[in-house]
């Protein structure tokens, strides 16, 4: 499994995420209901709580999981994605007041065959990181990707699990390091092939 199954974390998540939701129809909805009155406070207040309920559930319901070299991604239904196929593979970084993200970006063609995988979450000098068999697999599985050389990604996932296997602290680890790297102030950053090639060849 390449999702949390934490069931206190899910919890936790679920819980914010309502609250979030709570908090953004009651703003929205006093707002209406100063201009237009108490029907039209109410109005506005569901229509900006039903697209955000529908996004904490969709998030809630999110599960992937890899068997062999297909990954499988479920939300509302089931979906399959061959890794070894993937035309593109990009690391992407997130920052969301000072909590940085690690993710793999698995593109297969379309849209709907685009996944984003979660290898670590890091703040301050900790984290979370996707367990080890888990990192274990899905190296195997990209070292078979051509298309998109995935021997790269899997060669950062294998520094990863090194760094792990030697009891490094998480600033010393792969993936916190290129957390750290993303510049700050961008909500996003993509790292492309190149980019990640580079870094793994500066870690031998």
């Amino acid at each position: 499994m390449l999702t949390s199954e934490d069931p206190k974390l899910r919890r936790r998540r679920g819980c914010s995420g309502l609250t979030g939701v709570v908090i953004f129809a009651a703003a929205f909805g006093g707002i209406g209901g100063l201009i237009g009155g108490q029907v039209a406070g109410l109005v506005v207040a569901a229509v900006v709580a039903l697209p955000l309920l529908y996004l904490v559930a969709f998030n809630l319901r999110r599960r992937v999981w890899l068997e062999s070299n297909r990954l499988y991604v479920r939300t509302w239904r089931v979906r399959e994605i061959d890794l070894t196929q993937a035309g593109r593979l990009d690391l992407l970084v997130t920052d969301v007041r000072g909590t940085r993200s690690v993710g793999l970006l698995v593109n297969a063609g379309n849209r709907r065959q685009t996944v984003k995988i979660d290898l670590a979450v890091y703040a301050g000098t900790g984290g979370r990181e996707l367990q080890i068999l888990a990192l274990r697999k899905l190296a195997d599985a990209l070292a078979n990707n051509f298309e998109a050389n995935g021997m790269v990604f899997s060669q950062l996932l294998v520094a990863q699990l090194r760094a792990e296997a030697r009891g490094d602290a998480a600033p010393d680890r792969p993936l916190y390091r290129l957390a750290s790297a993303a510049p700050s102030g961008k909500l996003a950053q993509r790292f492309t092939m190149e980019a990640v090639s580079r870094f793994v060849a500066s870690l031998e």
